[in-house]
């Protein structure tokens, strides 16, 4: 693999990985394997291990064993901190090893992995400086007879499920802030995308964290992610990932009252206004639903654009779309890569097909590209849409847009608002009071005003309604877990009850 060459080349030969529990790598041995074809070429790329039931019970115990013997939960900021900034500097370190083949399990550019990976690193560096600003409060209003404190001590042992879409920077958006928090983790990947997460457990490994922190069993959903879920032996569990497969690790949580965290889907509206910067939004609007292919929680899938300049927004997103460059996923100057699945690849095609039966007018896009290998779709655009058909509904996870129109603000926010979900949202106009005041009442926990999809580890993430319960990354993202203790404290003589 020679980074500097134009396009990478393909491995040989898949990589084979075991899993990672109790800061060692454990072979595959007589267990289940899942070969990962490359959604660019359909040549097979990795090799992972489908643990079992009973691999996922000792991982819980380690964690366990490993949280109790306060090894991690017990030392200071300071010291984890220097282990989260080792782990940075791995990040960096093997960044075009991690970006190769996050690239090769996902499809997405080699470029959109080099910049996630990089941002990955500084989201460590962060959570460094998180760990060394925990703190609690004090009360010293209770008297002279009483003093309280409350503390913040982390929940325990938090089971890990993250998604196949951006695994690594998901991975990054959630274990510094465990890890600052003073937790153990046990992680599962999805089954698609488990090599950047079994090469992390390896970089903080080296970096020092002590073993047992960090585990990793790979597998599937329904058995291994639904085990967490219910695990008797977890304390929290974090999960990204759909609303439907998000409502059943809810349930599941019910059997130890688990703390749950979920980062779920959205169907996140763009709203332009006629005094936008039209040309801005454009290009904003097309980078919102082409990121990853639109295979993106956060995705701007539904624009809802005033309609004395829908006409003229329309050609300019028409134009822009036919410039993106859609192409092989390692060659660099690509924009737009590959399809998850053969699967997923025909369910997004199922929904362009949907729309048209529904009277949408199909404006570009609407097919596959022809390739000789791999799955890639045509950015779409999906014009006269109404907010009751259903690509303007429900998720379609790919690079697929609906337009909406609307004549006043009040209906613009009534329209952004009208969906099951709340996870993001984006504001183009030139106005400032109307774009504050816009974002303010659309529902929505991720919002931005002339720009989407941007930002750093120091804002938090989740969603309203459907699209989630909790926060991740910020400090924010620290407090998701732990938990907080009241301490009272009698001072002086006690007066006694009993005389």
């Amino acid at each position: 693999m020679d980074a500097k060459s134009p396009t990478l080349s393909l491995p040989a030969q898949p990589r084979e990985f075991g899993f990672h529990v109790g800061g060692r790598w454990i072979a595959t041995g007589s267990r289940e394997t899942m070969v990962r074809l490359s959604p660019g070429h359909d040549v097979p790329v990795t090799r992972i291990t489908l643990c079992t039931r009973k691999d996922l019970d000792n991982a819980v115990a380690v964690a366990r064993k490993t949280f109790d013997s306060r090894v991690w939960s017990g030392i200071s900021g300071a010291e984890r901190a220097t282990v989260l900034l080792k782990a940075a500097a791995g990040i960096r370190a093997r960044a075009e090893e991690l970006a190769y083949w996050e690239t090769l399990e996902t499809g997405k550019p080699i470029s959109q992995s080099r910049a996630e990976i990089e941002g990955a690193a500084g989201i460590y560096e962060y959570g460094a400086g998180a760990a060394r600003c925990l703190h609690g409060d004090s009360f010293n209003n209770l008297g002279d007879k009483l003093f309280g404190i409350v503390t913040r001590e982390p929940v325990g042992v938090v089971g890990l499920i993250t998604p196949w879409n951006f695994p690594f920077f998901i991975l990054a958006e959630r274990i510094p802030f465990m890890l600052a928090a003073g937790c153990t983790i046990v992680a599962k990947p999805s089954e698609m995308t488990s090599a950047t997460t079994l090469i992390m457990a390896e970089i903080l490994t080296d970096a020092g964290l002590p073993e047992g922190v960090f585990n990793v069993v790979s597998g599937t959903g329904p058995e291994i992610g639904q085990a967490m879920t219910e695990h008797m032996g977890i304390d929290q569990v974090s999960f990204t990932g759909s609303t439907a497969v998000g409502r059943h690790a809810l349930l599941a949580s019910a059997g130890n009252f688990k703390k749950v965290g979920l980062e779920l889907g959205g169907k996140s509206p763009q709203v332009v206004f006629a005094d936008a910067n039209l040309d801005d939004a454009a290009d904003g609007v097309v980078f919102g639903i082409c990121h990853n292919a639109g295979q993106c929680c956060v995705s701007g899938s539904r624009l809802i654009v005033e309609k004395s300049v829908a006409a003229e927004f329309e050609k300019l997103l028409v134009d822009k779309f036919a410039r993106v460059r859609i192409g092989d996923p390692l060659d660099p100057r690509t924009q737009l890569g590959a399809i998850v699945s053969a699967a997923h690849n025909e369910k997004i095609l199922g929904y362009i097909r949907k729309g048209s039966e529904e009277g949408a007018r199909l404006a570009c896009g609407g097919e596959s590209v022809a390739s000789k290998a791999g799955r890639f779709i045509h950015p779409t655009l999906l014009a006269d849409v109404t907010n009751h058909m259903v690509v303007a509904r429900e998720e379609i996870f790919g690079p697929v847009l609906a337009m909406i129109t609307f004549e006043t603000r009040e209906e613009a926010i009534e329209l952004a608002n009208d969906n099951a979900y709340g996870l993001a949202a984006s504001v183009w106009t030139s106005d400032l009071d109307k774009a504050l005041g816009t974002i303010r009442r659309i529902q929505a926990g991720r919002t931005w005003i002339n720009t989407t999809i941007t930002g750093g580890p120091e804002m938090p993430i989740g969603g309203f309604k459907q699209s989630g319960i909790g926060r991740d990354t910020g400090m924010y993202g620290v407090e998701e877990y732990m938990e907080v203790k009241s301490i009272h404290i009698a001072l002086g003589a006690r007066d006694h009850w009993v005389s």
